[in-house]
């Protein structure tokens, strides 16, 4: 179970505008974007989360959800910066997206999201070509689990995996959001 805190006026003056410093201790703020609402998390590691939907309960939720044992502090100051890189990496791809990641999973996960981080903006790849890239014996399916699983929306980006005929396969966040990302990053 985690605590949520909808305020900075609970928290020392000194931590109110540097990440979080407790270990356990998420910022993160919600935003509207072209995309719906994103919400960005860090730790004193760095962003462990980018989630996307429409609804900033159903997002918050999901980060409870993700981090049971963590204490969650809404944060716009704190979390300016990031939200800021998010937002201008949604209005414009070809900028890149450069953010300190903390990156939570499985070793699988964890390398199947350092493979994804190396696709290009603007070129997609296959579950079967991903599968490869990590082992000659991985499994797609495996990977597109791991790809489901991504915490890290935008910065890990699951979105550029399609399948092998180029189809666009499902997104944690919704197909018509991956349509939209790639189609804005086919323009770079």
């Amino acid at each position: 179970m985690n605590l949520m805190i909808k305020t900075d006026a609970l928290r020392p003056q000194s931590l109110q505008n540097s990440p979080s410093t407790a270990a356990g201790v998420l910022s993160y703020a919600v935003a509207d974007c072209e995309l719906g609402k994103v919400l960005v998390a860090r730790s004193a590691k760095g962003v462990c989360s980018i989630l996307l939907g429409d609804n900033a309960e159903e997002l918050e939720a999901d980060l409870a959800d993700r981090f049971p044992q963590s204490t969650l502090v809404s944060s716009e100051a704190v979390m300016k910066n990031d939200v800021a890189k998010v937002l201008r990496y949604i209005a414009k791809p070809s900028g890149g997206l450069h953010l300190t990641l903390d990156m939570h999973g499985t070793p699988f996960q964890r390398r199947v999201w350092e493979k994804l981080k190396a696709i290009a903006v603007g070129r997609t790849v296959s579950y079967t070509e991903l599968a490869k890239w990590i082992s000659p014996l991985a499994n797609p399916r495996a990977v597109a689990g791991a790809c489901a699983a991504n915490p890290i929306a935008l910065a890990i980006p699951c979105h550029r995996v399609v399948r092998t005929n180029g189809d666009l396969a499902g997104y944690r966040w919704g197909i018509e959001r991956k349509r939209t990302l790639i189609e804005k990053e086919a323009t770079v």
